[in-house]
């Protein structure tokens, strides 16, 4: 397996390390500026955090980055240029948006993963959904939690996630199914903690026939017994039978739809599509598109 380093060294932590000791090992704040932020949490009875945004050497994005170090959450902060901006579980988890990616984490967590399932597809009616935004956002969430995840590049006709994650996609998972590489091509994502990437690789002329092969299935056992959640992401269920084959091997799709865009005759088509196959499905409003 690759490792990928995507993010600078931490500072180091102790099971005393409070807030004012983090960002003094960040470089955010001095000695100096220490002394004078506990007179000044003294004097008006306030927290380090907040008396050191009060007296402005701070400011809230270094305060978030310190909480991750404490919590053991990972966190990437703007500046870095290794992601895509769209991973915004990644750089802004206390939003709103990834508030609502947690609430479907844990609908899938109860609806899904605790039923004895280990994977799931996330795809969509048609491309313009965002799915592929929601696979990756969804994967950077359940590594969050402490799973560790892997999120699969199965859109072997327009992949995306080695763009999301900014990596190499010589090769991945249409050259493991072609048996062209092994699975020493999944990448690990050190800044992410418990995420690993299999992007899609060489994009074939037989999308279709690959993901059929037993050697698909074969490969899904082999990655359940190392992770303990799996999201693949797929082509549009309406735009090939990609979508299908997967989902029926897998036995349970999630549908991205994006308000006011996807369109409600779409969104039905691709159920009855699905649950004519025997495949429970699952439709979530996309928040990261």
């Amino acid at each position: 397996m690759n490792i990928i380093e995507t993010d600078t060294h931490p500072p180091v932590k102790t099971v005393s390390s409070s807030i004012g000791h983090l960002l003094l090992d960040m470089g955010k704040i001095t000695e100096k500026d220490a002394e004078r932020i506990l007179k000044f949490q003294k004097e008006k009875s306030m927290r380090f955090g907040e008396a050191a945004l009060a007296l402005g050497f701070v400011t809230m994005e270094d305060i978030n980055k310190a909480l991750s170090f404490q919590f053991d959450y990972p966190y990437l902060t703007t500046d870095k240029s290794s992601f895509s901006s769209s991973l915004v579980a990644a750089f802004d988890p206390f939003s709103k948006q990834v508030e609502s990616l947690r609430s479907l984490r844990t609908q899938l967590m109860l609806r899904w993963f605790e039923c004895g399932h280990k994977a799931i597809a996330i795809s969509s009616s048609k491309e313009v959904d965002g799915s592929s935004e929601l696979a990756a956002n969804l994967a950077v969430v359940f590594s969050q939690l402490g799973e560790r995840t892997l999120l699969i590049d199965a859109n072997l006709r327009d992949p995306s996630q080695h763009k999301l994650f900014r990596l190499n996609n010589n090769a991945g998972l249409s050259d493991i199914l072609a048996g062209r590489a092994s699975t020493d091509v999944l990448v690990r994502i050190p800044s992410l903690l418990n995420l690993s990437i299999l992007t899609a690789g060489t994009i074939p002329p037989n999308p279709q026939e690959l993901l059929n092969k037993e050697t698909f299935e074969q490969l899904l056992t082999v990655f359940s017994e190392q992770f303990d959640v799996i999201i693949i992401n797929t082509s549009p269920i309406l735009q090939s039978s990609d979508a299908q084959i997967l989902a029926k091997k897998i036995g349970g799709v999630l549908i991205a739809t994006e308000q006011h865009k996807t369109g409600l005759n779409d969104t039905q088509a691709a159920i009855q599509a699905c649950r004519a196959l025997g495949i429970e499905v699952q439709v979530a409003l996309n928040v990261v598109a």
